[in-house]
């Protein structure tokens, strides 16, 4: 037995299929099969049932794949012990992002963090709240950059800032010469949202409802740019974080109205294991972000008024 045994062990176990597993491991599908069958014969237990054409894990095969998990989970301390040997923000460090957040937010701080720290090497992966949380869990991930959630409790949250939304409708709009609204008039409007998932839908409806207005069922996005697109066409209204927005009110069909009253807004905050050796370099890297962003939206904000 050998730790790669026990990550093609996860990696099916999370993706209950032997070839997205073998693919998500970087190996062929008979490679990680036969490790698997090979861990059955090492250890004397059956971990699947081959019965079935979906993958099925036995109970004494769930429970190895638990203990497993914590396996590489400490494997993943020692290593990061092993790093702090040398330079703090040195070699490779593997960083998850949100939708809604990395497209907008990654040109912004990229060529700020290589100047800030050019030995680091960065790695970035995009996916949904949920999925990211379970990978920097398991280790696959070292840290996350994410709209703060309940769903972070477990790990170390550090706040990088504070992300406002602001009301996108199309012009020729009721609206569309205005430059603010208050969220009260927003009262029965329909506007449109993203598809269950991502968690700026819930923020944003959390807004919604609070206002009096509800989501258009007509229609579900799955990101930012096809809620836009929708807008332009003049499918509807909705709220956008003032990353994703231009810094002209009016661009491609579509205004954008500050909102106030309250103001709506979302909490970006980086997030890691507690315990991490790496701890300071996950400050380090929050702390570039932070003044990188506070600079940012301060001009942002100067420009709008």
């Amino acid at each position: 037995m050998n730790i790669r045994d026990l990550e093609y062990l996860v990696a099916l176990a999370e993706y209950r299929h032997f070839r997205r597993a073998a693919n998500a491991c970087n190996v062929s599908q008979p490679t990680l099969s036969g490790q698997i069958r090979k861990l059955e014969d090492e250890l004397g237990v059956m971990l699947l049932e081959r019965t079935s054409r979906k993958v099925l894990f036995t109970q004494q095969g769930m429970l190895l794949v638990e203990q497993a998990k914590i396996v590489l989970r400490e494997v993943k301390i020692l290593q990061e012990m092993a790093s702090l040997q040398g330079e703090s923000m040195f070699g490779p460090l593997h960083i998850g992002l949100i939708p809604t957040v990395g497209p907008y937010l990654l040109p912004l701080i990229i060529p700020a963090l290589h100047k800030l720290f050019p030995k680091l090497e960065m790695y970035l992966y995009e996916a949904q709240t949920q999925n990211l949380l379970a990978q920097l869990d398991s280790g696959k991930l070292d840290c996350v950059i994410l709209a703060l959630v309940k769903e972070t409790e477990a790990f170390i949250k550090v706040p990088l800032f504070e992300e406002s939304m602001k009301l996108a409708v199309y012009e020729g709009h009721k609206w569309s010469e205005r430059t603010q609204i208050k969220m009260n008039e927003l009262s029965g409007e329909r506007l449109l949202m993203l598809e269950d998932g991502h968690c700026l839908r819930d923020q944003a409806m959390g807004f919604c409802f609070q206002a009096g207005a509800k989501e258009d069922m007509h229609f579900r996005a799955t990101s930012l740019e096809t809620l836009r697109n929708m807008v332009a066409a003049g499918g509807g209204i909705t709220l956008l974080p003032v990353l994703a927005v231009p810094k002209e009110g009016k661009r491609d069909g579509i205004c954008y109205l500050e909102c106030k009253g309250p103001e709506p807004q979302r909490s970006i905050i980086l997030v890691y294991r507690p315990g991490s050796p790496l701890r300071g370099s996950y400050e380090q890297l929050a702390e570039a972000i932070r003044t990188k962003m506070g600079n940012y939206l301060d001009e942002l904000e100067k420009t709008s008024k």
